[in-house]
């Protein structure tokens, strides 16, 4: 059986199905959105990734045959419920954030318009997708912003299976990394994937240090014409590695002018010493062009204190950290009903931080002179909203004190949707973009952000509001529901 990745789902998206064909409510026009509550490792935003695999999974949906439907949902009782699964596509509209997007917690990063069935049943595969992409390309930012030389992706080997690495390693990229390991992302998005040797390759000339120098010369004659990393640390990194790297240079004709770009690469012991060991060895020997690559469990904060340091590494390799999220693996995407009909809805929690936002909503994000402002979140067509889009002056005020608040005149801003149609009536209606476009986006996107909110540790505070329509429309339905369970009583 081929994987469809519009059923990878849970059963009780079904369940529920079946009441809501069965009792009519399957044709009431639902709106559901999804978001995060709280970013990963005290970070002040998460970086979008994986719309583009759910504009593809939304179109999959009801392209199954019966059959498929009897394994999971058997018996008479299914019947009629499986040949309505049959033939069930998606006829709604769906809005998203593009790849590449910064976003704040509970702005919608994806909103679902349509039939309640249909618009439900997509929220696992959606989630699944989401929230794995999301976590990486989150992890990745924090890696590349913690340097500014490049980071290279290959963490395909720890990734949670095959579509993890492939799709990770895309997520990785759109988020700062500047290549990828994995060759099958690498051909499905037609960029170069990017890779060195291994320690097997070395030993594969026998454990002894002139098998060393024979297998960088057999690499170097056998690579002519590409960028050249040998890997130096096999036996001694300094005792014999780099010598015999710089002996294979040099009896290769590889120097300084060799077009394509040459290094050594580290994989383990002190990096921090032993780079400016080596860089000093190269230096000496006149390779001032060799680039020293550093990996070895990297993350951002090793790399930070690798700098720190006064390491003299140019380029570093990543893998589990990104590939797996590893400080934060389990990314917070929640996918929630908000609107009814006509009618807004919300879920009430106890726990504050699970009270969410009502209502078909749009996020506009505010500029002034190329640097963001503020984003605000409206119901869609409030007065708020309408003076955005029209370039009115505008105040946005604190959600939770409004004696703050920021004005922006008419003509002294910029305003951008967050959300764009992706999906009209069932069908794909979003431009495509290449994954450098993707890539190109977020660098544009983290560059009109301040140093101060870019920072890793105790990110600068980022004005994220909602309206005041949207405000109110909360608050009503709170108020409304906390009088009719404190008047409601039953004879038990």
């Amino acid at each position: 059986m081929s994987l469809n990745n519009a059923y990878c789902s849970d059963k009780y998206q079904y369940t529920m199905g079946k009441s809501y064909l069965e009792t009519g409510k399957y044709r009431e026009q639902a709106v559901f959105n999804l978001f995060y509550r709280k970013a990963p490792e005290n970070n002040n935003w998460a970086v979008v990734s994986g719309t583009e695999e759910v504009i593809d999974m939304v179109r999959h949906l009801g392209t199954e045959s019966e059959d498929f439907y009897e394994k999971f949902l058997p018996g008479d009782s299914y019947a009629e419920f499986r040949k309505y699964l049959s033939t069930m596509k998606f006829t709604g509209q769906v809005y998203a954030m593009r790849e590449g997007e910064i976003v704040f917690p509970t702005q919608p990063i994806v909103t679902v318009v349509g039939p309640l069935i249909e618009a439900q049943v997509l929220e696992t595969p959606m989630l699944c997708i989401l929230n794995h992409q999301m976590a990486v390309a989150t992890k990745a930012s924090r890696v590349c912003r913690s340097t500014s030389r490049p980071v290279s992706e290959f963490g395909s080997r720890r990734a949670h299976g095959p579509w993890a690495a492939t799709y990770g390693a895309k997520a990785a990229i759109i988020a700062g990394c500047a290549s990828t390991s994995n060759i099958l992302t690498g051909a499905m998005n037609g960029v170069p994937s990017t890779g060195t040797m291994a320690h097997s390759y070395v030993t594969s000339y026998g454990s002894t240090v002139k098998g060393e120098y024979e297998a960088f010369c057999d690499y170097i004659r056998t690579h002519q014409g590409e960028n050249i990393i040998l890997l130096i640390d096999t036996y001694d990194t300094l005792r014999c590695g780099v010598l015999n790297a710089i002996r294979a240079f040099r009896d290769c004709g590889i120097g300084n002018d060799y077009p394509y770009g040459y290094g050594v690469r580290l994989d383990s012991g002190d990096l921090a010493y032993l780079s400016i060991k080596v860089r000093e060895k190269l230096d000496a020997a006149g390779l001032t062009g060799c680039k020293i690559f550093a990996t070895n469990s990297l993350d951002e904060y090793l790399i930070t204190d690798l700098e720190r340091q006064g390491a003299r590494i140019d380029s570093y390799g990543v893998g589990d950290a990104i590939a797996t999220s590893k400080e934060a693996p389990c990314f917070g995407n929640v996918y929630k009903l908000v609107q009814i009909g006509d009618q807004p809805v919300l879920k009430r929690s106890e726990d504050k931080i699970k009270l969410i936002n009502p209502g078909f909503q749009i996020t506009w994000r505010i500029s002034v002179g190329g640097i963001n402002k503020a984003d605000v979140t409206c119901l869609r067509g409030d007065a708020l909203d309408k003076d955005i889009a029209d370039g009115k002056t505008i105040t946005v005020r604190d959600e939770y004190d409004h004696y703050k608040s920021l004005t922006f005149k008419a003509g002294e801003y910029e305003a951008r949707p967050l959300q764009l149609p992706v999906i009209d009536k069932g069908e794909r209606c979003a431009p495509r973009h290449t994954l450098l476009e993707k890539k190109a986006f977020f660098d544009a996107n983290l560059a009109s952000f301040s140093p101060a909110e870019r920072r890793l540790i105790n990110p600068h505070y980022y004005k994220v509001d909602i309206s005041d329509a949207l405000y109110d429309c909360k608050m009503g339905i709170i108020d409304n529901l906390v009088k009719e369970i404190e008047q409601f009583s039953i004879n038990i």
